[in-house]
């Protein structure tokens, strides 16, 4: 279950920083709405990899859009895997 805080609860940040597990982000509210999150330095380490490797991803797919797959024995031969 998500741990939502209204932001006036930082007053007390200790308590809310007490909250903040590996996966498991405290949201806080800003007038009843999602405001903010705080992660956990893991978690954000992993969720900035993650939005680098997605990125990489598509722009190998692009790629391939744009200028042909290549065949997997023509990887094996550039690999010297015949």
């Amino acid at each position: 279950m998500p741990n939502i805080k209204p932001v006036s609860d930082l007053r007390n940040y200790n308590e809310v920083l007490r909250d903040v597990d590996s996966g498991e982000p405290v949201f806080l509210t800003k007038n009843g709405r999602g405001r903010y999150v705080i992660l956990d330095m893991e978690e954000y380490e992993k969720l900035n990899a993650t939005m680098k490797l997605m990125s990489e991803l598509e722009k190998g797919e692009r790629s391939a859009r744009e200028n042909g797959f290549v065949k997997s024995e023509d990887v094996k031969r550039m690999l010297g895997r015949d």
